[in-house]
């Protein structure tokens, strides 16, 4: 899809993510055993044949450049466009003193050098804390097909949350209001991601810069929609947009179920990830493990059940593991138990100890603790 090309969003604070982002940005949290969440969308991207995409940082970004190197996992390393990381700060003459953006259209004001420079006709833009598997060159085909100005992807299974964006979609999935963290949700929420023209993109950087405007969503899909042609691509998939931990627990839990880890990670439209290299896992004799996703390199002699292991993990003989999330290299010593957990990376948890948290508000273990 040489008509295409990709523009990630990737922002530092989500104040409801806690512990998981003290090192880490949203995109980079690691998600289903083996992945991070913006291999979600880099994926997404290549799958469909885009091979030019900018990241657009913003804050804590040392994690996410270490995982995403040169782009080579998903085919992006290249002398010619390929993947490009851009700066977390305006570097046009407003904004010379380094300050981060406040919003999606100041970001783009501030690297328009790099969009004037993109090759191709079209571009997609999306945030990077999306969890999903969709087809993009469907909705670059629908976009295409509609004529309209902006295509937006949404979808009406979701909770219904108040920081969100709402459409009320008309006649041809025609977009007639747009609703920014509404009060009473309602219609179809926003995946946050869309597709319109280089030459249009340009147009709304100039025209929000020059009157001082920052947000796509309040000041482009409600300040400008009377005046584009703005359609939906109603997406009936799994979604998820991380936003708080009981979100990013509940939907790592789902991944447990069959049905939604296959529609996350199709054979049509596989999910990359940096490879880690790691040794087969070994599983001791009089270990037991009940619906869990163990990836390799770990040793497990103790019990897991309802959980998700990552690389490195070792559980001792006589620990249990229920309903938890054990992040790269964590240590769950002799004994130990621990129940609706999620432990960063390189946690121990000592011999005999005991951590219990709840479904609705699950326990986060820094990265690097001792317990």
């Amino acid at each position: 899809m040489n008509g295409l090309h990709g523009i990630i969003f990737s922002y530092e604070k989500e104040p409801g993510l806690r512990e998981l982002v003290e090192h880490r940005m949203p995109a980079s949290i690691p998600f289903g055993g083996r992945y991070r969440i913006i291999d979600f969308m880099l994926s997404n991207m290549q799958n469909a044949g885009v091979t030019d995409v900018g990241i657009v940082l913003h804050g804590n970004y040392q994690s996410l450049l270490d995982h995403v190197g040169n782009g080579k996992t998903w085919d992006m390393s290249r002398k010619h466009g390929g993947l490009r990381i851009l700066p977390p700060f305006a570097d046009n003459r407003k904004y010379r003193s380094g300050e981060e953006f406040e919003g999606k259209m100041q970001a783009l004001a501030g690297v328009r050098s790099y969009l004037e420079q993109i090759r191709q006709d079209y571009v997609v833009v999306a945030d990077s804390d999306l969890i999903i598997n969709i087809d993009i060159d469907e909705v670059y085909k629908a976009h295409l097909a509609s004529g309209a100005d902006i295509t937006c992807v949404c979808t009406a299974n979701y909770k219904k949350t108040e920081e969100a964006t709402f459409f009320l979609l008309g006649d041809d999935n025609k977009v007639v209001k747009t609703l920014c963290s509404p009060k009473k949700p309602e219609g179809y929420h926003c995946l946050e991601i869309y597709i319109l023209s280089k030459e249009l993109l340009l147009k709304l950087v100039d025209t929000c810069e020059a009157e001082e405007k920052v947000s796509f969503r309040s000041d482009v899909l409600n300040g400008m929609g009377d005046q584009l042609d703005i359609r939906a691509f109603v997406f009936d998939g799994m979604a998820a947009q991380i936003r708080t931990v009981k979100e990013y627990y509940d939907r790592s839990i789902d991944a447990l179920n069959p049905r939604i880890y296959r529609a996350l990670s199709t054979p049509e439209r596989p999910i990359r990830a940096k490879e880690d290299d790691e040794t087969p896992t070994y599983l001791a004799p009089e270990s037991r493990c009940v619906n869990a996703l163990i990836a390799d390199g770990c040793e497990i002699a103790g019990s897991v059940e309802n959980s998700i292991i990552f690389p490195g993990v070792r559980i001792a003989k006589g620990a249990s593991v229920r309903n938890s999330v054990l992040f790269k290299g964590t240590v769950i010593e002799e004994n130990a138990s621990i129940s609706y957990v999620i432990a960063d990376k390189n946690v121990t948890i000592r011999r005999g100890g005991k951590l219990t948290g709840h479904e609705s508000y699950p326990m986060v273990i820094s990265k690097g603790s001792t317990i």
